[in-house]
């Protein structure tokens, strides 16, 4: 839940382009909070972002919908958390005092994304924290988000459901596979393309798939 003191400031979003983040930030306008950008971290070697592997002309697509800009935190591994601090340094000098995170009860989480938000002098705030997953995906899809299966972890679900528009039926059959229905133990990544907060639909295309360690991947490109 967010804390109705809140109500007014100036916010900055952790996004990764899957349901949670965008969820929490979904809540947070709702709210009554302002978003001054959404960060995402962005793998200079790759041309992608990490952990969903989005291009950066999609990024900008999401950004003119949302009318929110995007920022990219360009950064290796090695300087991940460095260059993250730095973002929000950033958001800080502009005005944002909390940062949204998407995180539902991974504690190694929220221990990072609160360290980082106290260390340059930012509310760390978590939505999403601590509730029912199921009951998460289900308000995510009664909100009327779409959402597509981008990343399957094979060696905890099948990768049948790559692809596919995430609904209500496909989230329970993901379920009965004994797979978590939010997908939070890094089963499944999704990329969400339309929605409330959109004034239109992100364009964009899948590639071929691709097997890599354990998982199976439809790379998210440009039109």
């Amino acid at each position: 839940m967010i804390d109705k003191n809140l109500k007014g400031k100036k916010f900055v979003a952790s996004y990764s382009g899957g349901k949670d983040s965008m969820l929490s930030i979904y809540r947070a306008i709702k709210a009554g909070l302002e978003p001054l950008a959404l960060i995402i971290t962005y793998n200079k070697d790759r041309n992608l972002s990490w952990f969903h592997g989005v291009p950066k002309g999609v990024l900008d697509s999401v950004s003119k919908s949302l009318n929110i800009p995007v920022w990219l935190i360009e950064t290796s591994g090695e300087e991940y958390t460095k260059n993250f601090e730095k973002a929000l340094t950033k958001a800080k000098n502009e005005g944002a005092e909390v940062c949204i995170f998407g995180d539902i009860d991974l504690e190694g989480h929220l221990k990072w994304c609160s360290e980082r938000c106290e260390n340059v002098g930012l509310l760390p705030c978590f939505p999403l924290w601590q509730e029912d997953r199921k009951k998460l995906v289900y308000e995510f899809l009664d909100s009327g988000f779409t959402s597509t299966f981008t990343v399957i972890n094979t060696k905890m679900l099948n990768d049948k459901f790559l692809g596919l528009t995430m609904t209500k039926e496909i989230c329970e059959e993901i379920e009965k596979e004994g797979a978590d229905i939010c997908g939070e133990n890094g089963e499944y990544h999704t990329f969400v393309s339309d929605g409330p907060l959109f004034k239109e639909k992100v364009k964009f295309k899948l590639g071929d798939k691709i097997e890599n360690d354990g998982y199976s991947i439809l790379p998210i490109l440009e039109l």
